[in-house]
């Protein structure tokens, strides 16, 4: 039998729903590729520029406030830091990109450990990558989602603060990525909206994490 759309929501609603039921937990921070831990199911790495809103989305996502250290002050991510969901499912914040205050030295030591995550690590499933709904897309934002692309690992774009933009200018950036990930073999042709700070956009993502460990072979 054909599963209809709503029948498939409400399965995935449940599905998230046993996911994110019991408390997530922090299971390390990773500053070489040879502190990862062992492979024990799909990982999903979120991503996006310093200052994104990363952090604050992990929180609002998983239901807690200090799960992932939240900081006003970019750049404050400096390894890749795991969370783990119900034993199934991996979190991974990765840090922030474009932080041009930062010593070279050390965006230099963050980039090559993320880009040598995601060419390597066989666990990965997909790239939440986080683009500010103010900023819109950047130049550094194009350039990541063409590393996913080398890489290929399959990614979703994902606005986060929507709130904080009129819904004009919130369809017209939307629209804008669209356009953009047309031309992007590894992207999912959609695009989330969320505000971690209204709780908006969050069950579509949980959904989207549900289905992703319902098959963790998509993408």
């Amino acid at each position: 039998m054909v599963e209809d759309a709503a029948a498939r929501e409400a399965r995935l609603d449940e599905v998230a729903r046993l996911l994110f039921a019991r408390p997530p937990a922090f299971l390390r921070g990773v500053v070489a590729l040879d502190q990862l831990p062992e492979v024990a199911g799909p990982e999903v790495a979120i991503a996006g520029r310093s200052n994104v809103g990363k952090s604050s989305l992990i929180n609002a996502l998983t239901g807690r406030s200090d799960l992932a250290r939240t900081s006003n002050t970019p750049g404050r991510t400096q390894e890749l830091n795991y969370f783990e969901l119900d034993g199934r499912l991996r979190l991974v914040d990765l840090p922030g990109y474009g932080y041009a205050k930062a010593p070279k030295e050390k965006v230099a030591a963050w980039t090559e450990l993320v880009f040598a995550f995601l060419r390597g690590r066989a666990p990965l499933r997909l790239v939440v990558l986080l683009i500010d709904a103010r900023h819109g897309l950047k130049a550094n934002d194009e350039e990541a989602m063409t590393l996913l692309g080398k890489a290929a690992v399959p990614f979703v774009v994902v606005l986060t603060k929507g709130d904080l933009v009129g819904a004009a200018e919130l369809a017209e950036r939307r629209a804008t990525i669209l356009a953009a990930l047309a031309k992007k073999p590894a992207a999912w042709p959609e695009v989330l909206i969320t505000s971690a700070r209204k709780r908006e956009g969050l069950d579509a993502l949980r959904r989207l994490l549900a289905d992703l460990l319902q098959d963790p072979a998509r993408g």
